[in-house]
């Protein structure tokens, strides 16, 4: 038989950290994945409309927004407080909406092109004449899609 020793300190095994490179890389790959970064800095305040009957949107990557507001306050002794578009990161006239949305759809596979859709985020005091003049740019660049942003009535 065996005997037992006493007479030695026992230490404390150092610690395997082979595994920790594998399990650091999984993590960044994981938030690299989920997360969502803006890609439009905002330039105009807008407060969406309230209303009831809502659909989600199904594939955000053929979304196209187009923003409508006052300036946010920085711009606003530059430009004034009436409602301005505004297209990805910068402010653009009516005349230009043509050409954003044909290069927003040439961006996209040829498949996904048919299947655009326009989302406007207009701000709920804007007049409605703007609105009107971007709807029939959309029309002239046939993006026929058009959805209006809005948010559940509380």
């Amino acid at each position: 038989m065996g005997k037992f020793n006493k007479t030695g300190k026992r230490e404390m095994p150092a610690l395997n950290t082979s595994s920790l490179p594998d399990l650091i890389f999984t993590l960044l790959f994981f938030f690299m994945i989920v997360t969502t970064m803006r890609e439009v800095t905002l330039k105009v305040e807008f407060k969406v409309p309230q209303a009831t009957e809502l659909e989600k949107l199904e594939k955000k990557s053929l979304v196209t927004f187009i923003y409508v507001g006052k300036p946010t306050a920085e711009f606003r002794k530059k430009l004034g407080n009436e409602s301005r578009i505004q297209l990805n990161d910068s402010y653009a006239e009516v005349p230009e909406i043509q050409d954003y949305i044909i290069g927003e759809r040439n961006s996209m596979k040829e498949e996904d092109q048919p299947l655009m859709t326009v989302s406007l985020k207009v701000d709920q005091d804007t007049k409605m004449g703007i609105v009107t003049d971007i709807k029939e740019a959309l029309r002239q660049a046939y993006a026929l899609k058009i959805n209006y942003s809005a948010q559940p009535r509380q």
